[in-house]
This record gives structure tokens, sequence and C-alpha cells, in this order.
């Protein structure tokens, strides 16, 4: 049954209060470059090219994936309370920036969808080192399972040959982009903010004198402290997708936030890095000799146990008002 005029005031305040949980979704550099219209019984999703990064996102992958995550935030948040939602992906080929219609009917809450969109709230990008742990398989199959329901494969590396070409391709990929006009001035722009309701703030990032992850991008100094010489045990994971088109892209990111909410309420530790995949020539050395020429690698994810440490403060989020658009009539 579609949303009947009389539920309107209740179903907007419901889309309004989803909208906001779910726009605590991962973003490059937390730019949250996203934007919904709300209409009578729909919410359409836009990119929104203002709170593009060109120097760090050239082709607009970073921006695309972010969006595919809130997009699957949105869907978890939306059936937690009762209202079902049904996704057209880029509905309208005419507007570029318009890649999601959400059809809203109203259902009962879903219990599984409670339990997904609990974790929202609780996730977290940890830079922090984790535990040598391993992964148990069953873990890895359900992280898998859950990237595959949204059309992408997430392969853990566990070749250690594999492992230090990613190593290497992560490497590589921060020394072009030291080179390339406009990155570091983007990254100091967006990464060790202070009092901001976007960006990476301090709070997230580690100090220089803690001990770091060795895939990790090189960001200004944060106010995290680690024990110095503490190894980190991360897994790496490849998130990949058999084409590399703009639809993949958004598939790629709602699998992301499949995957990093099923890691959260497992207890596992998570960090995206997606800068091997900024750079052209490493995205390729990712694609030959680590997936072997079989997907399109679209992210890297660290996954792991936590070490004992204090829990990470949420990272800032824009107003509700300022993501929220009305329809024109």
């Amino acid at each position: 049954m579609a949303i009947d005029d009389i539920y309107q005031d209740e179903v907007h305040q419901e889309v309004s209060s989803a909208i906001q949980l779910a726009a605590r979704a991962p973003s490059i550099h937390n730019s949250q470059p996203w934007s919904c219209q709300v209409s009578r019984d729909a919410v359409h999703l836009h990119a929104d090219p203002s709170r593009w990064l060109p120097a760090t996102d050239a082709d607009r992958r970073d921006l695309m994936l972010s969006c595919g995550a809130m997009l699957h935030h949105l869907q978890v948040s939306l059936a937690a309370v009762g209202l079902q939602p049904k996704v057209h992906r880029f509905p309208n080929p005419a507007i570029e920036d318009h890649l999601a219609a959400i059809e809203l009917r109203r259902g009962e809450a879903e219990d599984d969808a409670i339990r997904v969109a609990t974790a929202i709230s609780t996730r977290r990008t940890d830079r922090r080192p984790y535990k040598s742990w391993q992964l148990p398989d069953g873990f890895v199959r359900e992280l898998a399972g859950r990237a595959a329901d949204q059309g992408a494969v997430l392969r853990l590396i566990k070749d250690s040959q594999q492992r230090a070409v990613l190593l290497d391709a992560i490497q590589q990929a921060a020394t072009v982009q030291e080179k390339t006009s406009g990155y570091e001035t983007e990254l100091a722009m967006w990464t060790g903010r202070h009092g901001s309701d976007d960006g990476v703030p301090a709070a997230s990032l580690l100090s220089s004198s803690s001990a770091h992850a060795e895939a990790e991008r090189d960001f200004p100094e944060g106010d995290i402290r680690t024990r110095v010489g503490e190894p980190d045990g991360a897994s790496l994971a490849v998130l990949g997708t058999a084409s590399d088109d703009r639809l993949s892209q958004l598939r790629a990111g709602e699998a992301l936030s499949a995957v990093l909410l099923q890691a959260t309420r497992m207890g596992l530790a998570s960090c995206p890095l997606s800068q091997p995949l900024e750079v052209g020539s490493t995205r390729r050395l990712l694609r030959d000799e680590v997936l072997g020429g079989t997907l399109s690698p679209q992210l890297v994810l660290r996954l792991g146990f936590p070490q004992p440490s204090p829990p990470l403060p949420a990272t800032p989020r824009r107003p509700v008002g300022e993501i929220i658009r009305r329809m024109p009539t």
C-alpha cells in the first residue's frame, strides 16, 4: 500500500530521522558528498559535486563509493522504521548526479534491519593497529556474503606475496599523490580538523609518536596515542566488482556499508583504504597482480580485532537540515 496522506507528517519525521542516521555513512575524508530530496512517497539521493575532492579523487570514484555507502545506510535506516525501500539506481540519465530514487512503502519494521541500524551509530573508522589474531573463516564467509548481497566480491588477501604487492601499491600511490597539484592542500583542508561538522577530526587521527598501521594514508598530526612498537595485525581485503562503471562503483559503496556494519556487529575493527584506487597505475597493479585480472578493485579494507583501547569518538556530521531538500511541487 502506498503511503497515505494521513501519514504524511509522521512519515516525514521518520524519513528525516532515517536520513540523519544514514548520514553517518563513511565517506572520503568525511566529506559527506550527498544530498537528499524528499517527495510524498520517495527519497531521492544526489551526489553533491561541491563536496568532490578533485585532487584526491580525479575520476570521482571515491565520491561514488561514498554515496553508495549512504544509499545502503539509508535503506537500512528506512527499513528499521517500517518504511520498505524500493531502490531505482540512476533513475534519470539526463541528471548525472541523481543517483537513486527510493520508493517508500509502509510496512513492518524488520528485526534484522533494526539490529543492523544499531551498528550505524557504533561503527567507527579505526586507524589504530589491530591485534594479530586471524579472522575466523566463519567471519570471512559472513562478510563476503554481505558483499555478495550487494553485487560485489570481498576477497581476503592471504598470500604473502600478494599482500606485499598491495602494500607496495599503497606506497606507490602515496608517492604519486604527493606530487599531484592540490593534493596536500586538499588533505590539509579536510583532515586534522577541530570543531567542524565535516572532515576528519584530529580526535580520529593518530599522533606522530604513536604506532601506525603500515597501510594507512599519511594524515596530519592527530590526538590518538598508541604504544610505539605495537605491531599491526590487521587483515587486508579487497572489495571488487565485475565491471568498473558508475553503477559498479555505487554498488561497491553499498557493499562497503554492508560489510562494515556486519563487521561492527561482530566486534571487529575496520578501516577503508581508498588511496591505491585513486591512482590509475596502482589500481591496475591491484587488478592484475593481486586479483589476477578477475575483478575490478574498488576499495581496500583493513579488518581485525581491536586492541584494548578507549572507544573512538563519533566523527562529526552536518545537520540534517543541510542534507535534505524538498522536491519541487
